[in-house]
């Protein structure tokens, strides 16, 4: 259990020193650095880069996952993923694919929007919206921005890696899952897909809008 902690922790933070991941697990350095050797031992984690904390004291070794731990997270099938929509694609025309996963997004999204309450807050619809895409893999988060006037949200992980960069469709798909979820209009800010370190979806905080639109991309086959 503290193994697989660590592994999510990485996985959000990208890189953490044993004094962080301590702090974030509530446990002692020496017992993390015990579940460090052997998530080493296991390829999972690699020491990354010396961090030293100011000018004076001891160098800081930082930690971070290598690329075999990618096969620990959720990848919703990438290979099926990946074959359905050659098919799609090699039998409809592109804007009939765009619809075709932009669909799939709203009933994706319908578990969670139809039990969505009247009177329901931004933070109550946030927390929800976090855990749904949580039990999907997507080890999200969300904050409020400085401004109070818009949020962002944080999805780390993708569950179709090694998919959506071939299939931008899946991108997409996801844009319109946020929108729906989350009840407004969002704009993605920062892609998995393009090399980012997550996927960022930025939307307002005010009045909730009456309908997402449909999320456009410009599709290549």
């Amino acid at each position: 259990m503290v193994r697989k902690r660590i592994l999510e922790i990485l996985k959000r933070r990208k890189q953490a020193t044993v004094g962080e991941l301590a702090r974030q697990l509530d446990m002692a350095p020496v017992s993390v650095r015990y579940h460090l050797d052997i998530l080493q031992g296991d390829n999972l984690i690699e020491v990354g880069k010396v961090q030293r904390e100011g000018t004076v004291g001891r160098p800081k070794q930082v930690y971070m996952l290598t690329c075999e731990a990618d096969d620990y997270f959720p990848d919703n099938f990438a290979g099926l993923t990946s074959g359905l929509l050659h098919q799609m694609k090699s039998l409809l025309p592109a804007e009939e694919v765009q619809s075709a996963v932009c669909c799939m997004a709203r009933e994706m999204s319908r578990e969670l929007t139809n039990t969505a309450a009247a009177n329901e807050d931004i933070t109550q619809r946030m927390g929800r919206v976090v855990d749904f895409l949580n039990e999907r893999g997507y080890f999200a988060r969300w904050e409020e921005e400085t401004s109070g006037q818009s949020a962002l949200l944080h999805t780390c992980n993708c569950p179709y890696a090694g998919v959506a960069e071939q299939h931008r469709e899946l991108c997409a798909m996801d844009l319109e899952l946020m929108q729906n979820l989350t009840g407004r209009e969002c704009e993605r800010i920062f892609s998995l897909a393009e090399e980012d370190n997550a996927c960022i979806y930025r939307f307002p905080t005010g009045e909730r809008a009456a309908e997402p639109v449909d999320s456009t991309i410009e599709l290549s086959y």
